[in-house]
């Protein structure tokens, strides 16, 4: 029988595995990234190793929104974030920060 989760190891899985686009978008907004890359590179910042296919599906979702921009580096695919997806992360951390703020207040 499985141990269930404690309620730490579920939000880890939530703001991580089912939250991916934050970690390709904050990627991206450093650097230029190859889509071959991101797997690896969110292993190495971030410490968790996303399905190859979830990353595809992010940065076409990504892409969609305007929030990344195609580009070519070294002949292989590679995505950097545009405005619109720089000021999408800065809300992101800008939420993150009030969060954190209501619960230190409890």
């Amino acid at each position: 029988m499985a141990t269930a989760k404690t309620p730490l190891e579920r939000f880890k899985q939530s703001i991580a595995q089912d939250n991916l686009w934050i970690y390709v978008l904050a990627l991206a907004a450093r650097e230029e990234i190859c889509d071959q890359d991101v797997p690896r590179l969110v292993f190495e910042k971030f410490g968790f190793l996303p399905a190859k296919l979830s990353v595809t599906l992010v940065l076409t979702h990504l892409k969609k929104g305007e929030y990344v921009r195609t580009d070519k580096r070294e002949g292989k695919k590679s995505y950097i974030a545009t405005d619109k997806g720089k000021n999408e992360l800065e809300d992101l951390k800008n939420f993150l920060a009030e969060t954190k703020e209501k619960i230190e207040k409890i």
